[in-house]
């Protein structure tokens, strides 16, 4: 059932949900660019940016948030089969085992947290093989009252600080360095997000070639900070 909240309630509720600080594990992971930056494909802050910016665009826009939308409109109906479904199809579409884990490592452990958050209906996704970051987090949207658009921005945000969190340390880059990439990836964030929200399904699919290359060369890259 969803919780009914004041509007402000929920927009801090997405606060929460988007944090660094939630403990779901996104600080261990550097979905491949730690492999692109050891290769020489990424550089610089520049270099960071494009990359970051083309997984945002062909990526997470064209997969994860019309996914995120699909997932959150089953929730909000109570349809399980389709939350299943869905879940499935995204699994699917990750395309290296090191993406596939992550998804579903940070997956179970927000299933776990909500849970305890005091969402039940989390719980038996915390064992489930076909948990993903998007099931869960479009379950705390529904039931939290939060918007879909304004979940979907939170969603590639909290992505994006990740990346950069781990491209500070990987490339490296300052601290000022990484907030003025974050300020640039404000607009492709939002623009992102809004494609992302009106595809029709057979448009869904996203061409990272380069970004599965880095993942899957990253499962056996010899010295690493991040997992795979």
């Amino acid at each position: 059932m969803t919780m009914r909240t004041e509007p402000g309630l929920a927009r801090r509720r997405l606060w929460q949900l988007m944090s660094p600080t939630l403990p779901v594990g996104a600080y261990s992971y550097s979905a491949g660019l730690e492999y692109a930056i050891e290769a020489g494909w990424v550089r610089d802050a520049g270099g960071t940016a494009d990359w970051l910016e083309g997984q945002l665009r062909h990526g997470l826009a064209r997969v994860d948030i019309p996914l995120l939308a699909r997932l959150h409109g089953c929730w909000q109906r109570h349809d399980h089969p389709g939350v299943e479904r869905t879940a499935r199809w995204l699994r699917a579409s990750r395309e290296t085992a090191e993406l596939a884990a992550e998804d579903h490592h940070m997956g179970r452990a927000l299933a776990r947290l909500l849970n305890e958050l005091g969402m039940p209906e989390a719980e038996p996704w915390s064992a489930r093989e076909d948990t993903s970051w998007a099931c869960m987090f479009a379950l705390a949207l529904a039931r939290w009252g939060i918007p879909l658009d304004q979940g979907a921005e939170a969603y590639l945000w909290a992505w994006c600080e990740n990346q950069v969190a781990a491209a500070i340390k990987l490339v490296p880059l300052g601290q000022t360095a990484g907030q003025r990439m974050l300020l640039d990836l404000a607009g492709p964030v939002g623009e992102a997000a809004a494609a992302g929200l009106v595809l029709e399904d057979d448009a869904i699919g996203g061409t990272a070639p380069g970004l599965a290359i880095a993942s899957s060369l990253h499962e056996t890259q010899y010295s690493r900070l991040f997992r795979s």
